[in-house]
């Protein structure tokens, strides 16, 4: 038996390619205003609130960590004034041992509390991750098919990947690290006016210069982070488009264009991380030199105080310890915040995507046909259908198709054949008229329940990683060997299952050589596996050579049998034994008839049919 393999089935894939010259990666990103930066984050908080409690432990923990690690200095301060006034005596080694001890325990304390920041934060951001992907994945099985039209689908593998990589890592690094600094910063900068408030002025006084060129940098490097984010969705979009078609490329001696399209989306994408990465890389380099130059202050006036007797050698000791502390902090904030703007960016194209138009939610809906009761009638009452409202397909179609009748549907390129076939299966909506299954709308029936009574075979084949069975039993449970092998047999593919390394049991993959008529003969065999009521084939033999499509057509012929059946076929000998066959010009019907009703209307048809058959 076969365990059923749950995943989104697609139709044909309609979407217009993409064009870069001024599409994505194109110049279109360059006048492109900043985000609203604070509603991303919002967005972000909001997503992660069931994670609240557990970062506001974590956050805790720095928070504790990092005062606790703010007591050492003091300690060293009192050590270092006991070793010096013990020098024209005796050191105290008692009372240095025992401040020695105190101050290696609260390390060890903040150490912990540090460890223990990482670790729930490390938890939070995977689950998170998890989380964020498994919502993308649900939202993709519930966006309607034009989206797709619009959007490529490296930009869509670009948000699944590079962009929740982005969030988690930011959240698992960045936040802990803000708190923690943060905390440290002022935390340091209270012991230090505690301490001794003229040594506290003049260390603040240095830093008073990084926080301003620290905002400035920020204001110009968040546009720079957005557009790098789109960029890199642009050339992943570029990239799955290009290597997915790489025989075509090579076919016609594309290679030159298509490094010209990538180097160009290669470009933009380069110049928008030059400028984010420069101008956040600024951002270390300053706050060094202004950590330094806190030390020279803090060294000249502190000298000057201890000379006129106003601090001990101990306090100087102890400042240098604090303007460390509270200097450092100042690059890891700067840090921190570069990568929540990078954040920022990635989150607000995930939460696009989340937000997305979905297919209308169908919960409401009760009515069901099943398909071991379906007869198998289909009428179209007056369809319109396009797929922008700026231009009709379909503009006025209506047929009746009784229950077993096999219908052919034929007409040039662009007339419509693939789309009544995509509204039959409900992967768009009409925009007006009916379509109707054993006169019930199938509006009012959900899609799954549609998708349940057709069995599909198309032009383009899709095989998934996975053995020859699974492929063959996909999405299908409770299916038998018997089973199986019977659908192959028929379809001629049997004997080559056999040949392969583990028969059945061969998983498909890269290494696995397979030709397109056999690829094709495994979907055909899939779709008789399905045994649905309602048959769709959509060129289905379009990619065989004459005597395998003999086969096939035979084991067709047996499949169609009590069953109604769609076919679109531009090889018009394929389907001269169909009940019926309706012939599609501009979107409508022009002709409607057996073959040879049709051949002997002398119409549209039958200059289609004899065209195929001239001679030179």
């Amino acid at each position: 038996m076969i365990e059923k393999k749950k995943t989104m089935v697609g139709a044909k894939n309609t979407k217009t390619p993409i064009v870069h010259k001024g599409g994505p990666g194109g110049n279109k990103f360059h006048g492109e205003k900043p985000k609203d930066f604070k509603k991303t984050w919002g967005e972000l908080i909001r997503y992660c609130k069931k994670y609240v409690p557990a970062v506001i432990v974590a956050i805790l923990c720095a928070l504790f960590g990092t005062i606790v690690s703010l007591v050492g200095p003091e300690i060293l301060s009192q050590i270092t004034d006991i070793i010096t006034q013990g020098l024209m005596t005796r050191v105290d080694t008692d009372a240095v041992t025992r401040l020695f001890v105190i101050m290696l325990v609260l390390y060890i304390i903040s150490w912990i509390l540090q460890f223990s920041q990482h670790f729930i934060m490390a938890t939070v951001t995977q689950k998170l991750s998890k989380g964020l992907r498994k919502d993308i994945v649900e939202k993709t099985n519930r966006l309607p098919f034009s989206y797709f039209d619009r959007v490529s689908y490296g930009d869509v593998l670009s948000r699944i990947t590079n962009d929740v990589d982005t969030i988690g890592m930011t959240l698992n690094q960045s936040i802990g690290m803000l708190v923690s600094n943060v905390t440290l910063f002022f935390g340091s900068l209270l012991m230090m006016f505690i301490t001794n408030a003229v040594m506290a002025l003049t260390a603040v006084a240095t830093s008073i210069l990084g926080f301003v060129t620290m905002s400035v940098i920020m204001k110009f490097s968040q546009k720079h982070f957005s557009r790098q984010q789109r960029h890199l969705g642009a050339i992943n979009g570029h990239v799955e488009e290009i290597y997915s078609g790489h025989l075509v490329v090579k076919a016609f001696n594309a290679e030159k264009s298509s490094k010209e399209d990538f180097q160009r989306i290669n470009r933009h994408l380069r110049d928008s991380a030059f400028k984010a990465s420069a101008l956040s890389g600024m951002m270390q380099p300053i706050m060094t030199f202004i950590g330094n130059l806190g030390y020279v202050a803090v060294c000249i006036v502190g000298a000057l105080l201890a000379v006129n007797g106003h601090i001990t050698f101990g306090v100087i000791v102890a400042f240098m310890v604090y303007v460390r502390l509270f200097t450092n902090p100042l690059s890891q904030i700067a840090q921190a915040f570069t990568s929540m703007q990078s954040t920022a960016a990635a989150s607000e194209r995930v939460f696009e995507y989340l937000k997305a138009t979905e297919m209308e939610n169908e919960s409401h809906k009760t009515r069901t046909l099943s398909p071991e009761n379906v007869k198998g009638d289909v009428e179209f009452k007056n369809v319109k259908f396009g797929y922008t409202k700026d231009k009709t397909i379909i503009k006025d179609f209506s047929v009746k198709v009784k229950a077993g009748q096999k219908v052919a549907i034929v007409g040039p390129t662009g007339a419509g054949k693939t789309t009544i076939v995509n509204l039959l299966m409900r992967f768009y909506e009409i925009n007006s008229g009916d379509i109707l299954i054993d006169d019930i709308p199938i509006d009012t029936l959900t899609r799954e329940n549609v998708h349940e009574l057709f069995c599909m075979v198309l032009q383009d084949t899709w095989l998934f990683e996975g053995t020859v069975k699974e492929n063959l039993a996909y999405s299908k449970e409770d299916v038998t060997d018997e089973e199986i092998i019977k659908a192959c047999k028929a379809v001629g593919i049997h004997h080559f299952i056999r040949t392969l390394p583990h028969g059945y049991d061969t998983v498909l993959d890269d290494k696995t050589s397979l030709s397109s008529g056999q690829k094709q003969q495994l979907t055909i065999a899939r779709a008789m596996v399905e045994n649905a009521p309602l048959l769709i084939l959509d060129e289905a033999t379009s990619s065989v050579d004459t005597r395998t499509e003999r086969i096939i057509q035979s084991a067709m012929d047996e499949l169609t049998k009590n069953r109604t059946s769609f076919v679109i076929a531009h090889r018009l000998s394929t389907i001269k034994n169909s009940d019926l066959i309706l012939v599609l010009k501009d979107g409508d019907i022009d002709s409607i008839g057996t073959h040879e009703e049709l051949l002997s209307q002398g119409g549209f048809y039958a200059e289609l049919y004899n065209s195929q058959f001239e001679q030179d």
